[in-house]
Formats: C-alpha cells, sequence, structure tokens
C-alpha cells in the first residue's frame, strides 16, 4: 500500500513539474537561458578563430588564476548574498577571503608570478559556485529558483564583462576602417569637447587623472553599490523587485556592441593622438583641433577596439544616475558624482567625442523605457517614449555619417539642435516616468518568510 501509494505521489510531482515548465514564464526563462548559452558559445568560438582565449575560457580560468578584476568579483558575490540571511552572509564572505589567503599563500611559496591581475577575488568566485551546487543540491521549490537567481545575477556581472572583452577584440579585427574623421568632423558643431576636456584633465595633474581613471575602471562596482541598495529587501521579501539597475546594465551591454559593428569608431585619443602611432591622422589630441575637411573612412590597426559609438560608458554612468535617484542623499550625490566624473574622463581621456556622449544618453534612456514599458505593460506612453528616444538616436547616427560637413561649417544650427534632441529626450523620459510613478499601485505588505535552513 505504502509503495503504490509512493508511486502515485511520484507521478503527480512528475506531472506537476512539467505542468509548470509549460507556463510561459518558465518557457521564457528556458529559452532565454539556452540563447544565453549559445551566444556564449558562439563568442567563445570567435575568439579562438582569432587566436584569443573566450569569455568561458577567461572566466574558468579565474577559478584557479589571478583574477583579472578581483573587486568585480567580490561585487558579483554581495550582489549574489542579497538572497541570503546576514548569518548565511558573514559566513560566505569569511569563505571567500580564507579562500583568498589561501591562494595568496601558495602563490607566494611556490613563487608564482602575477603578470597582470589581481591578488584575491578567486575566493568570491568559489563561493557563488559553491551556492550553485548548495542550490541544486540541498534547497527545493521556491527557495532554490530564489538561489539559483542570486547566483545567476553575480555571474552575469562577471560574465558580461568577459564577453565585452571578446565583443571588443571582435570588432578590432572585423572592421579594419574606422569613421572617426566623420565623428570628429561633426562634433566641431559641440566646440570639439574632447579637446578641452583634455587639456583641463592634463593641467589638473596626477591626482585629478587618478581620480578619473579609477571612477572610469570601476564602474561595476559603483553599479553594483546602487543595485545592492535596490535590492536590499530581497532576502526579507525572498523575491526580486521587478526591475532593477542590473537589468538595464545587462541590457546596454547587449545592444552596445551591436551598434559598434555598425559605427565603428576609435575615439580621439587613436585617431587624432599619439596612441595611435603611425595609424593616427596626426598627433593633434588635446593641443589642436583638427582641421575641417572632407571625412571618409581610415583603416586602423586589429588590436584597437571601435567602441566609441555610443560611449557606453556613459551610457551605464547615467543609468546609475537614473536608478540611485530614489535612493537616499548620500547615495543620491554618489550617482552624480560618477556621471560627472565618468563624462570627464571619457573625454578628457580621449576616449570619445562630444557626439558619442549625446548618443550614450540618448540610448540609456531609451532602453531604460522600454524595460520599464514591458514591465508594467505597453501602453501609449511606453510606446512613444521608446519610439522617439529610438528615432532621434538613428538621427544622430545618420546624420554623423552623411551631414558631418554641413554640422561643422553651421555649428550655431547644428549644435543646438543636437543639445536640443538630447534634451527632448530626457524631458519626455522624467515626464513619462512620472505619469507611470503616479499610476503605479501602491505595495501590498510582504508576507512573512518561513525560516529558512541555515548553511554550515
Amino acid at each position: 500500500m505504502i509503495s503504490i501509494s509512493s508511486r502515485v505521489l511520484s507521478r503527480i510531482n512528475r506531472r506537476n513539474t512539467f505542468a509548470a515548465w509549460r507556463q510561459p514564464r518558465a518557457i521564457l526563462w528556458a529559452t532565454v537561458g539556452v540563447v544565453a548559452l549559445g551566444f556564449f558559445i558562439a563568442l567563445e568560438i570567435a575568439a579562438r578563430h582569432y587566436g584569443q582565449p573566450g569569455p568561458i575560457t577567461n572566466q574558468a580560468k579565474e577559478v584557479i588564476f589571478a583574477p583579472k578584476s578581483g573587486p568585480l568579483l567580490y561585487a558579483s558575490m554581495a550582489l549574489m548574498m542579497v538572497v541570503l540571511t546576514w548569518r548565511q552572509r558573514w559566513i560566505a564572505a569569511a569563505v571567500a577571503i580564507g579562500i583568498d589567503v589561501v591562494f595568496v599563500l601558495v602563490r607566494w611559496a611556490f613563487d608564482i608570478k602575477m603578470s597582470h591581475g589581481h591578488f584575491f577575488g578567486n575566493g568570491a568566485l568559489w563561493v557563488i559556485l559553491g551556492y550553485a551546487v548548495i542550490a541544486v543540491t540541498r534547497r527545493t521549490g521556491r527557495e532554490r529558483i530564489l538561489l539559483l537567481k542570486g547566483v545567476g545575477l553575480g555571474l552575469l556581472l562577471v560574465a558580461g564583462r568577459k564577453t565585452g572583452d571578446t565583443w571588443l577584440l571582435i570588432t578590432s579585427k572585423t572592421r579594419p576602417a574606422v569613421l572617426d574623421q566623420y565623428v570628429a568632423t561633426a562634433d566641431h558643431a559641440l566646440g570639439d569637447p574632447s579637446w578641452l576636456i583634455g587639456r583641463i584633465v592634463r593641467a589638473s595633474g596626477p591626482i585629478g587623472e587618478h581620480v578619473l581613471d579609477y571612477v572610469y575602471i570601476q564602474l561595476a562596482v559603483a553599479a553594483s553599490v546602487v543595485a545592492l541598495y535596490q535590492l536590499r529587501k530581497v532576502a526579507a521579501e525572498r523575491r526580486f523587485p521587478r526591475h532593477h539597475l542590473v537589468r538595464t546594465f545587462l541590457m546596454i551591454g547587449l545592444l552596445g556592441p551591436g551598434i559598434y559593428m555598425i559605427f565603428p569608431v576609435v575615439g580621439p585619443i587613436f585617431a587624432y593622438g599619439a596612441d595611435g602611432g603611425h595609424w593616427a591622422v596626426a598627433d593633434l589630441w588635446p593641443n589642436t583641433a583638427p582641421t575641417l575637411a572632407a571625412p571618409h573612412q581610415m583603416p586602423f590597426d586589429e588590436i584597437t577596439p571601435r567602441n566609441c559609438m555610443p560611449s557606453l560608458h556613459t551610457a551605464w554612468a547615467t543609468a546609475i544616475f537614473i536608478h540611485s535617484r530614489k535612493g537616499p542623499r548620500l547615495l543620491r550625490f554618489a550617482g552624480a558624482f560618477w556621471l560627472i566624473a565618468t563624462l570627464g574622463a571619457t573625454l578628457g581621456f580621449g576616449y570619445h567625442y562630444g557626439t558619442d556622449i549625446i548618443a550614450g544618453v540618448v540610448f540609456t534612456l531609451t532602453i531604460e523605457a522600454g524595460l520599464r514599458a514591458l514591465d508594467r505593460g505597453w501602453d501609449r506612453s511606453g510606446i512613444q517614449m521608446v519610439a522617439y528616444g529610438a528615432t532621434v538616436f538613428v538621427a544622430f547616427l545618420v546624420s554623423y555619417r552623411y551631414l558631418p560637413m554641413e554640422m561643422a561649417e553651421h555649428p550655431w544650427v547644428f549644435g543646438p539642435l543636437l543639445i536640443l534632441a538630447t534634451a527632448s529626450v530626457i524631458h519626455l523620459y522624467i515626464r513619462t516616468t512620472r505619469l507611470w510613478d503616479s499610476e503605479a499601485p501602491k505595495a501590498a505588505p510582504a508576507r512573512q518568510p518561513k525560516p529558512q535552513p541555515e548553511l554550515v
């Protein structure tokens, strides 16, 4: 009798599991997982084709070898820990630090040299992978799903970094000619801001340069801080918020490299500076703005990434600024500082033109509005915002490519037009989001979670 009942219960459980997987949400996530895996494999194959390891290999190497970005791995672990209790968080942090200490001692004992990379970070990655095993082997039901979401959130941040590095390699290998002369000519309409800010940054001395360099490099860590604030209630409510910064970050990183392939640009410091070597037009940046002449495509090396149009650092910093607006005063101040400092770094180091910057702002606002509209349900205001933002962004690219001389010859016409177009997208985004916030229903009180088993 007992065996029959067990058999019946087993069949019922299998049917319920199958029925759950037939739900649209489950099918959607399964499809996303398969597509993401195929995407990573395709990038790995492409990188191998050019004689370089791909994102999967680079990430796997960091389990043992010195990681390229230790702070990023710890930021990823912090994102994963939003689903844990405080006791589990302390244990996870202690385990990560302990593992890193062991790795440091082993490398010191065997005199293992680190040509490049951080001496810490392996422990954080081990903890993230360990919780993936715990989720599969020691959790069930909603708790398993929640923990796997936390692990996935942490791994997506580091995977996004590795994927971006591979994309940059692909752009340098597959786009032999760049469009910098077109963008630089169109940039005359904005007053050549990269040349101006570049001289200001050089005049600020090493302190100013080091501050901006740190802000520029640690953008993902700043995003993690804002995301941690947004996800601070996940452990108590046992669910993630419907929209948060990580979603926008990942979507920017997914769509941005596609624009690089369409509109390859290397930046002023390479096309018009000493860093470009004999490939550069001349050594002009930042002391002398390029003269006005008919632009044309120019060949460039197979090393420098074509990652200027749009400026994704500006896009990500804009996303940080937007998502920090609903935080406490200190977080709002930090978000504003990071945006201003990132703009200073992107222009002041000669990595971007002014035209890249405004395109990056429009790019982010369009993506952010699209994600929020997708989350709350598409309505007239959401469709209008996304359509208008996409139209302005495409108009920027078309005008940079086909009207650069007209823009440079009439800066008092096209300069204000570019600024007004950007401002109009910002205004429409603010008006649309305020409308959405006013229509949002008040959140229901969170259910009290059941006590969860602690990790020993």
